[in-house]
């Protein structure tokens, strides 16, 4: 199913639902029962098979086509089995115990007790930001489950008591509802179809080949239909935890959620990764991550955070509402910065908490060590580069010194590398990486400033009017909606900028998907420390057997630096593959736009090996 059609159906069940909640259940329930009709009766006609045929066999009655159709009887009996019998996953993180925690699970059995919900069976201590309610299937997909919470160890530290009981009281609202079995029910179909359907991707034979175009119909639709039912049922557990704690520390426990979640991406992991520039070894975060937890905020940081999480649309890519929706739900009113945490809720651990952060602390070191000694390497290099350019500053070119000030910003994000760009600008008033860096920069509250860099970037960078467009929109609308003065007519031309130079980058991404990929390409132009840098990257990801690097010219633009690295990948199904392209185009700071393409979905390996010159990276194995 195209992504159109499936947000076309979406939209349609959405409205369905809204129209008539009964008439779209049952018609929920129907398509469900579809499936199970699909099954049974492949489960029942290789049953009628077998029950046929096996008796001919054993009287001496035999035929080369009875062979054929008992080994068709038993593959589709092996599929209709393996579709009502999903195998149970292993639960992520640790088991604890009544025993080990007994404030925990005395809170939990007062939530379950005002809720009238059925009792966790098993809860699970992780180090994610989050907490889940997952029920594991104990019939496969006929029925029975148990309910498994996961509780993440930075939300315990970033949370009080409270506001972490309305967090769990949602979770458990997934198990009641108004309409708690039905819900509970389709939510546990949804996963096992999910996992059928993915489980079947790599299957072969002529029996699984037709189950497998049975699920590529069937799933998506069955995804569709559901998703309204699913979104609501988010909505109908943040009222749920509203009932008990108040739908004002429900809301305040979202938002705080959303912006120390923020914190936690943006901050403090490139916090603790700059660490490895003077450690060789390890360290672990969750020390100082409940120290850090325990503080607020910083008010520039919690408001940015704020206005983004309001900007964002609910889409059909995750069942969540996103925060303005859910509040908007709850209260009737726009989120607002909520009075912060004064003390984290580790204690419902008890006298394990401390053994609990030490254990996760050890077995994150264990897990990061090598990647942190590639890191510290790679700082160390960074930092010898720095020491080399800083001793010959005097005579730096332009370029060079936009590099260390890019290098020493890496080194410490609070690095007053300024003078170091308007000394640059001073000299080249056009120069794209002075305004770029400078634009950085800036103090958030210095608007002017950065408009100026827009200016001048959209004067003399065609290849970066859209970004250049985008941040003078975003410092206008940041300005505004703090209070401030602003030049409306100024935000009205620059979003008519942004339009303008959408144009032009979407043309300019067909022609790099829909041009052949080695036509207009040349070796790649990467200084010796860029490529050292690439190679660095590239080598902390195992599966990247090889990889090569081609520039790639466009009409459409033909002043971006623009770069096609193919990647020669091991060990990965097309989800996973496609999942590190991606993630490394985001990750990989090359002076110029990066399409990533894995060797074999887009492009044959050997007219890779013959095209796109030598190879930049080889690991382990991978010459």
């Amino acid at each position: 199913m195209e992504k159109a059609d499936f947000i076309h159906m979406v939209r349609m069940s959405e409205m369905a639902s809204a129209d008539d909640s009964r008439a779209y259940r049952r018609g929920v329930a129907a398509f469900a029962a579809l499936g199970y009709a699909w099954v049974l009766g492949c489960l029942a006609l290789a049953v009628g098979m077998l029950v046929w045929v096996v008796p001919q066999l054993l009287h001496g009655k035999f035929r080369f086509a009875w062979v054929w159709i008992v080994m068709a009887a038993c593959g589709l009996l092996w599929l209709s089995l393996r579709a009502l019998w999903v195998p149970r996953s292993p639960p992520q993180g640790v088991q604890i115990t009544a025993r080990e925690a007994p404030a925990l699970f005395d809170a939990l059995e007062r939530i379950r007790r005002k809720i009238k919900g059925p009792p966790i069976h098993e809860v699970y201590l992780d180090d994610d930001f989050n907490a889940s309610i997952r029920q594991e299937a104990r019939w496969g997909m006929l029925g029975g489950a148990r309910n498994q919470l996961t509780l993440g160890l930075p939300l315990l530290m970033a949370l009080d008591k409270k506001r972490l009981l309305a967090v769990l009281a949602h979770e458990y609202g997934h198990l009641r509802g108004d309409h708690g079995r039905f819900a509970a029910w389709i939510y546990r179909t949804r996963l096992s179809w999910h996992r059928l359907h993915e489980g079947m991707q790599d299957d072969a034979g002529p029996m699984a080949v037709a189950t497998r175009a049975f699920l590529d119909w069937y799933w998506p639709r069955f995804a569709a239909k559901t998703f309204a039912l699913a979104r609501q049922d988010e909505y109908e557990a943040d009222r749920i935890a509203a009932r008990l704690l108040g739908q004002d520390e429900v809301a305040a426990a979202l938002t705080e959620v959303e912006i120390k979640g923020a914190w936690l991406g943006e901050q403090f992991w490139r916090q603790h990764w700059q660490g490895a520039l003077s450690q060789p070894l390890p360290a672990g975060p969750y020390g100082a991550l409940q120290r850090l937890l325990a503080l607020p905020p910083e008010p520039a940081f919690a408001q940015m955070a704020l206005r983004e999480a309001v900007r964002r649309l609910s889409g059909v890519d995750d069942t969540h509402p996103v925060l303005r929706d859910r509040v908007e739900a709850l209260t009737g009113g726009r989120p607002t910065l909520p009075p912060w945490s004064q003390r984290g809720a580790l204690s419902l651990l008890g006298a394990q908490a401390r053994g609990w952060l030490a254990h996760f602390d050890d077995q994150w070191c264990k897990a990061n060590a090598t990647v942190w000694k590639q890191h510290h390497a790679r700082l160390q290099r960074a930092q010898e580069r720095v020491r080399n350019l800083q001793s010959t500053q005097a005579g730096n070119s332009a370029t060079e010194t936009v590099e260390l000030a890019r290098l020493m910003r890496r080194l410490d994000p609070q690095a007053a590398v300024q003078p170091l760009y308007e000394r640059v600008l001073a000299r080249e008033p056009a120069h794209v990486g002075a305004l770029l860096g400078l634009a950085d920069s800036l103090a958030p509250q210095d608007v002017a400033g950065r408009l100026r860099c827009c200016e001048a970037l959209w004067d003399c960078s065609p290849t970066h009017r859209w970004g250049a467009a985008r941040g003078a929109v975003q410092a206008l609308e940041q300005r505004a909606e703090a209070g401030g003065d602003y030049d409306a007519e100024a935000l009205k031309r620059w979003r008519e900028r942004v339009r303008q130079a959408e144009e032009v980058e979407d043309a300019a991404l067909e022609e790099l998907y829909d041009t052949p990929f080695f036509q207009r390409v040349t070796r790649h132009d990467l200084s010796a420390f860029e490529l050292g840098e690439l190679q660095a990257e590239l080598a902390l990801h195992r599966a990247v057997a090889r990889a090569w690097l081609v520039c790639k010219q466009l009409r459409a633009m033909p002043q971006r630096r623009t770069y096609l690295l193919f990647v020669q990948l091991r060990g990965l199904d097309a989800q996973a593959r496609f999942a590190l392209c991606r993630r490394l185009e985001s990750e990989l700071e090359l002076p110029g736009q990066v399409l990533v393409l894995a060797a074999g979905d887009t492009a044959a390996l050997e007219d890779i090996e013959r095209q796109a010159f030598e190879p930049v990276h080889a690991g382990p194995g991978g010459a």
